[in-house]
C-alpha cells in the first residue's frame, strides 16, 4: 500500500510538472518570450526586410568624400555655384598670368578686405564709444594647430599611396606585364596629340567644367549612360580577347 501510494504520487508530481512546461513552452511561442513582463519582450528582427532596405540604398561615388560629393552634384547650389566660380576664376587667371602675379593680387584682395573692415569696426567703435572687441575676434580663435597623431595618420596615407604608385612605375616601364606596357605606351601616343593642342592649364580648365557638369547629368541619365557604357567594356573585352588569341605573347600571367 505505501509503495503503491509512492508510485501515485510520483505520477501526478511528473504529470504537473510536464504540464508546466507545455504551459511555458506555449507562451513563449504565443508571446516571444517567458514571463509575464512585457518590457523583456520583443519581435524578433526581420532579416528580410533589412538586407531588402540595406541593398536598397544607393550607391554613393563618392563615398569616400561626402563634402566633394555635395559640391560636385549641387547638393547646396549657393556652396557648389562658389567653388565653381572661384575655381573656374582661379585657373582662367592662371592661363593668362604668372603664378606669383595670381597669388599677389588674390592676397592683396583679402588684405583689402580685412583691413577695410578692421578699420571701419575702429571707427565705428570710437564714434559710438562702444567696446564691441576685434571683428575676427571668433574665427582668430579658432584651433588651427595640426597635432601630431594626425600629421602622421595623413602621412602614412601619403606614403602609401606613394608606394603604390612606384611599384606601379617600376611594373609598367620594366615591362612585368607586356599588354599593361603596351596600354601604357599607347596611353602616352595619344597624350602627344592632345598635348599639340592643349596645354596643361587649358586641360585644367576644362576637367574643372566637366566635374561641375557631369556628375549632375550622370544623376539624371544614370540607366542610360551604365547602359552604354556596358556595352562599350564588352565591346573592348572582346576586341582584347581576339588581338591576344592571336598574339599568344601578350596573354596576361595569371597570378599564383
Amino acid at each position: 500500500m505505501a509503495d503503491s501510494a509512492a508510485q501515485s504520487s510520483l505520477v501526478s508530481s511528473s504529470s504537473s510538472a510536464t504540464s508546466v512546461t507545455s504551459s511555458s513552452s506555449s507562451s513563449t511561442r504565443a508571446g516571444g518570450c517567458v514571463g509575464g513582463s512585457s518590457m523583456s519582450c520583443a519581435d524578433p528582427p526581420n532579416s528580410s526586410s533589412s538586407s531588402s532596405s540595406s541593398s536598397s540604398q544607393p550607391v554613393s561615388l563618392f563615398a569616400a568624400s561626402p563634402a566633394l560629393q555635395e559640391l560636385l552634384f549641387w547638393r547646396d547650389v549657393r556652396k557648389s555655384a562658389v567653388a565653381f566660380g572661384a575655381s573656374l576664376v582661379l585657373l582662367l587667371s592662371l592661363a593668362t598670368l604668372s603664378a606669383v602675379t595670381v597669388v599677389a593680387h588674390v592676397a592683396l584682395a583679402l588684405l583689402s578686405v580685412t583691413i577695410s573692415l578692421r578699420v571701419y569696426k575702429a571707427v565705428v567703435q570710437a564714434l559710438q564709444k562702444s567696446e564691441e572687441g576685434h571683428p575676427f575676434k571668433t574665427y582668430l580663435d579658432l584651433d588651427v594647430t595640426l597635432s601630431p597623431e594626425t600629421f602622421q595618420a595623413h602621412a602614412a596615407v601619403v606614403a602609401q599611396h606613394l608606394n603604390r604608385g612606384l611599384q606601379l612605375l617600376i611594373r609598367l616601364f620594366l615591362v612585368e606585364d607586356l599588354v599593361d606596357s603596351l596600354e601604357l605606351a599607347l596611353t602616352m601616343w595619344l597624350m602627344t596629340y592632345v598635348g599639340a593642342v592643349f596645354n596643361g592649364i587649358t586641360l585644367l580648365i576644362l576637367a574643372d567644367i566637366l566635374a561641375f557638369t557631369l556628375p549632375p547629368l550622370y544623376e539624371k541619365y544614370q540607366v542610360q549612360i551604365n547602359h552604354y557604357m556596358g556595352l562599350i567594356r564588352q565591346q573592348t573585352k572582346d576586341l582584347m580577347a581576339k588581338i591576344q588569341a592571336k598574339l599568344p605573347g601578350l596573354v596576361k600571367k595569371k597570378p599564383e
